[in-house]
């Protein structure tokens, strides 16, 4: 668990990253004063939003580097790479609240059969990865809470997510994995 001045740390350091890349088109080395918590390898995902509205949001699900530095490329990832949104312009950045998602590693959650996934997810604290041959589908556990998703309706987005039908998760051959996440934003604009 990081403390709530490392989180406010991220932030703000995801926010720097954009504004710098945006609008000097320079990648933000990582600060010296950053925390060594946040040299630990950890999984992050870094989310835009503007208003209500998602405005990027791109990220590592698991803890492949150092958290400082996943913050830094998943911030610029989603503020010019996310596909289904146009690239962030300089000028949008006043309305953006920057908010960073810090995961934990994901766990192959064990059933005896489909049917009993439901059961093992707690709305509100679990992330859900689905994942079948080429597919994969990942959606952070604000978005259940969010949109007010029971567990069913949660299994059921998150393998749209991954392009499949939303009742994937009743086949055998589907893993499904659940991560929890820390949560830290600015105050909405």
């Amino acid at each position: 668990m990081l403390s709530q001045e490392e989180g406010n740390f991220l932030v703000k350091l995801a926010r720097k990253t954009i504004e710098v890349y945006l609008n000097e088109e320079k990648v933000l080395n990582v600060p010296d004063d950053t925390p060594n918590t946040l040299k630990e390898d950890m999984g992050v995902f870094v989310t835009l939003n503007r208003g209500d509205d998602l405005r990027g949001c791109i990220g590592y699900p698991e803890p492949i580097k150092p958290l400082v530095n996943a913050v830094i490329e998943a911030a610029i990832s989603a503020a010019t790479q996310d596909p289904r949104f146009p690239p962030v312009k300089p000028h949008e950045m006043d309305e953006i609240t920057v908010e960073v998602s810090v995961l934990t590693k994901p766990q192959l959650i064990e059933v005896d059969k489909p049917a009993d996934y439901p059961e093992k997810i707690k709305i509100g604290e679990d992330g859900l990865i689905v994942e079948t041959r080429f597919y994969r589908g990942l959606l952070l556990p604000q978005v259940a809470t969010e949109w007010r998703w029971d567990a069913e309706e949660f299994l059921s987005n998150t393998c749209m997510k991954a392009g499949l039908s939303p009742d994937c998760w009743l086949s055998p051959e589907v893993k499904i994995y659940q991560f929890q996440g820390q949560i830290f934003q600015e105050t909405p604009k």
